[in-house]
């Protein structure tokens, strides 16, 4: 989730346009540079004085860390050309980006003040590789695979042609009833299985997506110029002011209400190019509870399908 800082972004709006907080970052004003010694250097990491019981974060390239609120955190320090002492969290942990001249006292005072949300983030990203790690696919004859909120199970057949869904019987209740019917020898490798259930997943993406695109579009009274698949890491979808629409093809792995909000959020960039209370006013007008799909959507896990 990032905001848009490129000179053309009233002209486009995405899912994840939101305050550069909530996607990682976070940022400390400082006054005027004062006239003091930029090149303290931080002293050594005292683990064997830590005797902590709460959590530790720790970032591989830590060259410092701080204690907040009981909590350890190891994290990466940059010097750079900047005013404001920045804080980024991501996957390896806490970086912190600080001009050349503050000094250890400004630093310590910064992370205090923001020691809340830097201990959410990490947190969160902690959950996150969870969830990740839970929901790694292992591509082989027999492996279950999301698709549109209910599993499908990967069957090799050298008989079939590409990739092909069918029914497996009559099912019994919470197994999946649903085949794909892979055309590939019981001695695939792992990637050729990949390659061919990922290629079908994004026609079906595409054709899941022109449909409910259709059917939300008339409903806002706007027009689709294009659609188009995006593999992005950190964005489900995008618009465009001229009515090109992005969406994220591992959507398909939810559920079709979730799908829906993704699909209406984005067409109702085209009559909103903004988070305003009017643009949320019209995802209301053909979603009235939107609310719970989105919440679905930022708490649900995307399988790790490379």
């Amino acid at each position: 989730m990032s905001r848009w800082l490129a000179p053309w972004k009233t002209l486009q709006r995405s899912l994840f346009d939101e305050p550069a907080e909530l996607a990682g970052e976070a940022a400390v004003a400082l006054p005027p540079a004062p006239p003091t010694d930029a090149s303290a250097s931080p002293g050594p990491v005292a683990l064997l004085q830590e005797r902590l019981s709460g959590e530790v974060f720790r970032h591989p390239r830590a060259q410092r860390d701080v204690h907040l609120d009981g909590h350890l955190v190891a994290y990466e320090m940059r010097r750079a050309r900047r005013r404001s002492i920045g804080f980024v969290v991501g996957a390896e942990g806490l970086t912190v980006s600080m001009p050349r001249w503050v000094g250890t006292r400004e630093l310590e005072s910064a992370l205090q003040e923001k020691r809340g949300w830097i201990l959410r983030k990490l947190r969160e990203q902690r959950e996150r590789e969870a969830r990740l790690l839970s929901a790694k696919v292992h591509w082989r004859d027999g492996t279950g695979l999301p698709f549109l909120g209910d599993t499908v199970i990967i069957v090799l057949d050298p008989r079939a042609t590409g990739a092909v869904l069918d029914a497996a019987g009559e099912g019994l209740p919470g197994v999946p009833s649903r085949l794909l019917r892979v055309g590939l020898p019981h001695t695939a490798m792992p990637e050729q299985i990949r390659d061919a259930a990922q290629s079908w997943l994004q026609r079906q993406a595409r054709r899941v997506f022109e449909e409910r695109c259709a059917l939300f579009a008339e409903r806002l009274g706007v027009s689709v110029r294009r659609i188009s698949l995006s593999s992005a890491a950190t964005r489900w979808g995008s618009a465009n002011a001229d009515g090109s629409i992005r969406l994220n093809w591992r959507l398909v792995h939810f559920a079709m209400p979730i799908i829906d909000y993704v699909v209406t959020h984005e067409l109702a960039h085209l009559r909103e190019m903004n988070h305003s209370p009017a643009f949320w006013g019209v995802v209301r007008s053909v979603l009235p509870d939107y609310e719970d799909s989105r919440a679905a959507l930022r708490h649900g896990t995307v399988p790790v399908l490379d």
